[in-house]
């Protein structure tokens, strides 16, 4: 009894080493999954200069707009005319932006404020720049004199190198 035990144990077991076998070794059914790689928007060069942060060239989507270049560049600075800019513009490869500063008596000049002119509401709208800061520059302006040179506001009480780092793009002393 034990032989014919063993026997149909062996038979079982060879019909399941059959079977897994039969399976791993079959031809796949039906055809392949092809994955095509979705396609992927191409990259587009624009130099963007004038009252912007962060004037240079810069390499984009190529389905960007006019203000995807702008904020890129940092942003507006104090005084960009941006009524004339139509932030909804497609951008081409290759194109220049300029974007134009307001002059307005002398206080901005290509988009930069200028230290030794603006006004109180001038020099606050700088960034980091609040009310007081703005209130020390002036006084600074009356006590010292002008400024010869853009990192003379490091002399002014409560601008230390990080807030002239944030400005120092924005500013001028030229006229």
């Amino acid at each position: 009894m034990k032989t014919i035990f063993y026997i149909i144990i062996g038979a079982l077991i060879g019909l399941v080493g059959a079977g897994i076998i039969w399976f791993v070794a079959m031809p796949p059914r039906g055809e392949a999954v092809l994955l095509i790689p979705t396609p992927s928007a191409g990259m587009l060069t624009i130099y963007i200069s004038g009252a912007v942060a962060k004037p240079g060239v810069y390499s984009l989507p190529s389905d960007s707009r006019v203000n995807a270049a702008i904020i890129a560049a940092g942003g507006f600075v104090p005084g960009a005319d941006q009524e004339l800019i139509n932030l909804a513009a497609p951008l081409k490869d290759g194109e220049q932006i300029d974007v134009p500063g307001i002059v307005d008596s002398g206080h901005i000049n290509a988009g930069r404020v200028n230290i030794n002119t603006a006004t109180l509401a001038e020099l606050d709208a700088l960034p980091g720049i609040g009310l007081t800061t703005a209130q020390a520059i002036v006084d600074y302006r009356i006590q010292i004199g002008t400024f010869q040179y853009i990192q003379d506001l490091l002399n002014v009480p409560g601008i230390g190198p990080s807030t002239f780092d944030k400005i120092k793009n924005f500013i001028t002393v030229e006229p």
